[in-house]
């Protein structure tokens, strides 16, 4: 299990130290920077699989990403007595972002490209890779430490020395998607499949075009998509292999007596929901928004091959209260095979999660995004070491 999420310098999130209990639900107030949590554990994610480059340069490059706010911040800038300004830059400019679990921790520090003679590239809003860290237990300490990357170079533990595992990477390539040696280097094999394995799901579409109200070749489907598109599939895969009961009570606390099938129209596979007093079951594209979204939920969170992590972000978007309670139920149910992180802006649904869920409140001074009532007390170890 994931113990600390820390994320540096990446929009308000200027030094925030996450810690992680299995099921975290975050709440604050718009604009406290609970979106940018959640961008930036999708970019977390990103790393294994070779995006964080391309996602952060989508978003305007580290011109846009990087903390906006000066270096440092004064008692008297907070206070008001002195107005916020710039003071003189002592470290370099950077988004840093890490976890650490149970077994094994990752850190990824991303600065501006180096300058060059050459021509200027048409890439100027990639940022470059500077330092990738993995390490073993909770904090990264010296000896921890079972391998590092430094630009262009991974070298890896052995014994008491370092081993050169790989050479040349570029600086746009991540050692966790790049390099891959499962007799020197196995922890980079494990920490990669780990994160590739998570999962994040925000504001499913439910238009009429919504890819999950077309009907699609049904193939057995463990895990949902990001975007709902083998919701049939999906929830037809746990009637045949998974918590078929668990489904069924499901749909029946948020509907009254309702029930679901999925129809096999030749090679395709559509929803057929049969409500109380129809004739006829309803397909996929005549469900109402809220009846949707409820089904990609509960496909979601009974999937019968659960990620090790899953990220919930608004949750109760387009649902109405009298279905907050089977949400909560399934979420509270869930947790007991998947970590769970769950950001809402709805007290009604941290209310019916109860004292099954640990609530982390995010609060903004000054531009910067902190978690409320978090001292120095407080906040979890964690090492960022250096480039």
């Amino acid at each position: 299990m994931l113990r600390t999420i820390a994320i540096a310098n990446y929009r308000s999130l200027r030094d925030v130290v996450l810690p992680l209990t299995g099921l975290d639900v975050v709440i604050g107030a718009n604009g406290t920077g609970k979106s940018s949590l959640y961008r930036a554990l999708r970019l977390l994610a990103e790393c294994a699989r070779g995006d964080v480059i391309a996602s952060l340069a989508r978003e305007g490059g580290m011109p846009s990403v990087t903390w906006a706010g000066p270096e440092k911040i004064s008692r008297e800038m907070r206070s008001g007595e002195r107005p916020v300004q710039g003071t003189r830059r002592t470290g370099p400019v950077n988004v840093r972002m890490g976890f650490a679990g149970d077994d094994f921790g990752y850190l990824i520090d991303l600065g501006l490209p180096r300058p060059s003679g050459e021509p200027p590239s048409f890439f100027q809003l990639d940022p470059e890779i500077k330092r990738e860290a993995i390490w073993s237990g909770p904090v990264l300490r010296p000896g921890t430490w079972l391998a590092d990357r430094r630009n262009e170079l991974v070298r890896v533990r052995a014994g008491r020395d370092w081993e050169h595992l790989a050479q040349g990477l570029r600086t746009f390539e991540s050692m966790l998607s790049e390099v891959a040696d499962p007799v020197r280097a196995p922890e980079l094999l494990t920490v990669r499949e780990q994160v590739r394995n998570w999962r994040f799901y925000d504001h499913f579409r439910t238009d009429a075009d919504a890819p999950a109200r077309q009907t699609r070749v049904g193939t057995r489907t463990p895990v949902l998509s990001d975007d709902g598109a083998d919701l049939a599939a999906a929830l037809q895969t746990i009637r045949e292999v998974g918590a078929v009961e668990a489904l069924d009570a499901a749909v029946d606390r948020a509907f009254p007596g309702s029930r679901l099938e999925i129809a096999q129209l030749g090679d395709r596979l559509d929803l057929a929901f049969r409500q109380h007093g129809l004739l006829r079951p309803l397909a996929g594209a005549e469900l109402s928004d809220g009846t949707l979204r409820f089904l990609l939920w509960a496909a979601a969170l009974l999937a019968p091959r659960p990620p090790a992590l899953m990220v919930l972000d608004e949750p109760e978007a387009s649902l109405h209260p009298q279905l907050l309670p089977a949400l909560a139920e399934l979420i509270v149910e869930a947790r007991a095979a998947t970590q769970l992180v769950v950001i809402t802006h709805s007290p009604l649904l941290v209310d019916h999660l109860g004292a099954a869920a640990t609530r982390v409140e995010l609060v903004k001074d000054t531009g910067e995004t902190f978690i409320d009532g978090q001292d120095r007390f407080d906040r979890p170890a964690w090492n960022w070491g250096s480039r």
